[in-house]
C-alpha cells in the first residue's frame, strides 16, 4: 500500500500528468474524461453477471481509451497489480457460491457453475473498472479531477474532503519515511526477523507496534498544525484551485456521445440472450 501510495505522489509531484499532451484524450476537458470514464465504469459495474458480450464491448471501447491516452503502461501495470493483490482476496470468496451444476467438491468446499461464472464475471468487472480509473488518474492530475467535481456540481465540502485526503497522503508518507529512516539508523532490520531467536523476534515486533502507534500520533498532530495553519490563510471550507480547465467544444460533445452510445449498446446486449 505504502509502494502505491509513493507511486501516486512521486507521479504527480514531478509532473501535471504522466499522459501525451498531444494525444486526442488529453485534449479533451477534464469534466468530459471524467463524465466518459464514470459512466463506462457505473455501466460496466450494473451489468448482470454472465454477459460476456456486453464486456468486451466494454473492453474495447476501454483499449480504445487505452490507445488515446497514451499513460505509461509501466506505472499502469504496476497499480493494477497492487490494486488486483487486494481485490483477489474477495474475488476468490465468490468462487465458492452454490448454485448449478456442481464441478468439485470436498467436504464443504465445493465449486460450481454458478461460481465459476460469478467468479469470472467479478472479476472482469473489477479488472475493466480499475483500468478506466486508473488510466483517468495517470493521465489526469488530481487538482484538475478535483476542479471536474467541482464543474460537475459536486458538493463543495466534500471535493474538500478528498482534496485534505490527497494532501495528507503525502504527510503520512513522509513521516512514515522519516521514522523508517531513523529506525535504519539505529540497526533496525525488519527483514531479519525471521531468522533471529524467539525474544529478539517478539522484541522487533513490540517496536513495530509501537512505531504505528506513534505514527498516528505524529499524523494527526501534524493534521492539526496544518489544519490551523490552513485556518490562519483564510481557509473557510471550500477547496480554491488555481489550475482553469478547458472549456466544452465540439471534441467533448463528440467524446460523450460515443460514450453514451457504446454505454446504451452494452445494456442492450446484456437485456438479450446472448
Amino acid at each position: 500500500m505504502l509502494f502505491h501510495i509513493h507511486l501516486l505522489n512521486s507521479s504527480d509531484r514531478h509532473s501535471p500528468h504522466q499522459g501525451d499532451p498531444h494525444s486526442i484524450w488529453d485534449q479533451l476537458a477534464v469534466h468530459t474524461r471524467v463524465i466518459c470514464i464514470f459512466s463506462l465504469v457505473f455501466a460496466i459495474a450494473l451489468t448482470p453477471n454472465g454477459k460476456w458480450w456486453a464486456w468486451a464491448v466494454y473492453a474495447i471501447a476501454a483499449l480504445v481509451v487505452l490507445i488515446l491516452s497514451r499513460v505509461n503502461l509501466k506505472n499502469l501495470s504496476q497499480r493494477l497489480a497492487i490494486e488486483f493483490a487486494f481485490a483477489s482476496v474477495m474475488l476468490l470468496g465468490t468462487l465458492f457460491r452454490s448454485g448449478g451444476q456442481i464441478l468439485w467438491q470436498w467436504r464443504w468446499l465445493q465449486i460450481s457453475e454458478q461460481g465459476l461464472i460469478v467468479l469470472g464475471s467479478v472479476t472482469v468487472k473489477a479488472f475493466l473498472s480499475l483500468l478506466l480509473l486508473n488510466i483517468l488518474t495517470l493521465s489526469t492530475s488530481i487538482p484538475l479531477l478535483l476542479q471536474a467535481l467541482i464543474i460537475l456540481k459536486m458538493p463543495p465540502l466534500l471535493v474538500s474532503i478528498l482534496a485534505s485526503m490527497y494532501r495528507y497522503i503525502g504527510v503520512l508518507s513522509n513521516e512514515f519515511n522519516a521514522m523508517r529512516r531513523a529506525a535504519t539508523a539505529r540497526n533496525f532490520a525488519p527483514q531479519n526477523i525471521y531468522n533471529r531467536h524467539r525474544r529478539d523476534r517478539q522484541w522487533q515486533r513490540q517496536i513495530l507496534g509501537n512505531m504505528l502507534g506513534m505514527l498516528f500520533i505524529r499524523t494527526y498532530d501534524r493534521g492539526d498544525r496544518i489544519y490551523q495553519a490552513m485556518l490562519a490563510r483564510g481557509y473557510q471550507g471550500i477547496t480554491v484551485l488555481d489550475e482553469t480547465p478547458t472549456q466544452i467544444n465540439k471534441r467533448d460533445i463528440l467524446a460523450i456521445t460515443c460514450t453514451m452510445i457504446i454505454t446504451l449498446s452494452g445494456i442492450y446486449i446484456s437485456t438479450q440472450n446472448l
